[in-house]
């Protein structure tokens, strides 16, 4: 399944990704970005979200949409289509040789297709299998709603993350990004990593469950133990915390900044770097547990101070002087010098146009194996041919599979285009290596 191992902690693992849409392709990604060798498994018409918005303008064949290229890169894509026998055979074989499986299809999809848990294991004992579904599968608990359909808006919902979001308790609010999504992906590559680690170790492969649901409960953990010990039922908070206070968000002159300063050393030296010390000793807001009885009083006394600078002025006198950070939109996250610094920010090839595409880097920071993008997301079907000849077939078959419709082979210019990036790759690592 591969041809020269890309670095990272990672590279010795084979991954078969049968996943769509966002949440079981940021999980393969995070293996990817840590060396794994990923082949992702695409329908004829191609992964769903190759059909998203945004593209370059130039990109007049939409072939790269954002969406698809931030989450599939470090990718080989291979084009299938699963209604036929051989293409299942396909699988079975790449199977076979790979440490995981990773798909997030509706319960029961994979069974249908004869590609289920307990029949590609019978085949490589010590396999993986991990499944993202929106209530989870029965292999780790049948839930009544496991027949229902579930986007990251759902799973906000109904694991408590919009009950505790949300300008005040009237109005539940759903998280800006797809949490619902990259939490369970964040659960799902750990749980594979674990289970790996145990295959290693006693030759024997399981299924990881994860629910959408479940994922997103867990992060939500304080609302439970909350209810469990006092019977509080946790609501929205807006943009405060629920005891703490100075603890949330403060209007500047030209935007919001985020303040900590909850604890009395904190909340005196605030005070000090705004120039109004003699807020730090008012009656009511001298200690923590006083500015928390009278945190709506402290709130609106430290906004009437805050709103009267800019963002820039802000970040002068409170940075590394108490836990603080300006609200920054993403041009500004673009221009920070954290985010370059710290490789966050990382320009990726788009084929066919100059101009590369910038998506966010691999934030675990390994000293030894560092993770990192070395390969740009995969065209569709792009590697169809190359994963094949690894799987030992002679171009006589592989063309009979496409002429049957089992297959999707690129166009001649791309496999053509592939071969030299691939060239490109292999002498850069060389280099590296070196």
């Amino acid at each position: 399944m591969g041809e020269l191992p890309p670095l990272g902690a990672l590279s010795d693992l084979k991954v078969v990704d049968l996943t769509q849409m966002l949440a079981g392709p940021f999980a393969t990604m995070m293996l990817a970005d840590h060396g794994a060798e990923v082949v992702k498994i695409e329908s004829v018409e191609g992964e769903m979200s190759r059909l998203a918005q945004p593209c370059r303008p130039e990109d007049v064949e939409h072939l790269f949409p954002g969406y698809f290229v931030s989450v599939n890169r470090n990718k080989r894509s291979i084009a299938l289509n699963l209604k036929s026998e051989a293409s299942r055979e396909i699988v079975r074989k790449l199977v076979a040789d790979a440490d995981v499986v990773v798909e997030n299809f509706r319960s029961g999809v994979m069974d249908r297709l004869g590609l289920s848990f307990d029949i590609l294991r019978a085949d490589n004992p010590k396999l993986v299998y991990a499944s993202i579904r929106g209530f989870g599968d029965a292999a780790g608990g049948c839930s009544p709603l496991q027949d229902w359909p579930a986007f990251d808006v759902v799973a906000q919902a109904m694991g408590g993350m919009m009950g505790i979001t949300g300008p005040d308790e009237n109005t539940p609010t759903k998280v800006g990004p797809g949490v619902g999504d990259t939490i369970p992906a964040m659960h799902c590559a750990f749980g594979i990593l674990a289970a790996v680690h145990h295959a290693r170790n006693t030759g024997r492969g399981q299924y990881v469950d994860i629910s959408m649901l479940d994922s997103i409960l867990a992060v939500c953990e304080r609302i439970i133990h909350q209810y469990s010990i006092q019977g509080y039922v946790a609501g929205p908070e807006g943009n405060h915390h629920p005891v703490g206070t100075p603890f949330g968000l403060f209007p500047a002159s030209d935007g919001w900044i985020a303040i900590g300063a909850h604890k009395d050393d904190f909340w005196r030296r605030l005070c000090n770097a705004l120039d109004v010390p003699e807020l730090a000793d008012r009656p009511g807001f001298l200690t923590t547990a006083e500015r928390g009885v009278n945190k709506r009083a402290v709130q609106q006394a430290v906004s009437e101070v805050t709103k009267n600078f800019s963002k820039a002025e802000l970040t002068r006198r409170l940075g590394a002087i108490v836990p603080y950070g300006p609200v920054l939109n993403s041009a500004e996250i673009m221009e920070h010098p954290h985010f370059r610094a710290r490789d966050m920010i990382v320009p990726i090839e788009y084929p066919g146009i100059d101009r590369p595409i910038e998506t966010v880097g691999v934030p675990v920071k390994l000293s030894d194996t560092p993770g990192g993008i070395h390969r740009r997301a995969p065209r569709h079907g792009e590697h169809t041919a190359e994963v094949l000849r690894e799987l030992g077939m002679d171009d006589l078959t592989i063309r009979g599979l496409a002429e049957s419709g089992a297959i999707v082979m690129p166009p001649t210019d791309w496999i053509e285009a592939a071969e030299a990036e691939k060239a490109s790759r292999k002498a850069l690592q060389k280099e590296t290596v070196k």
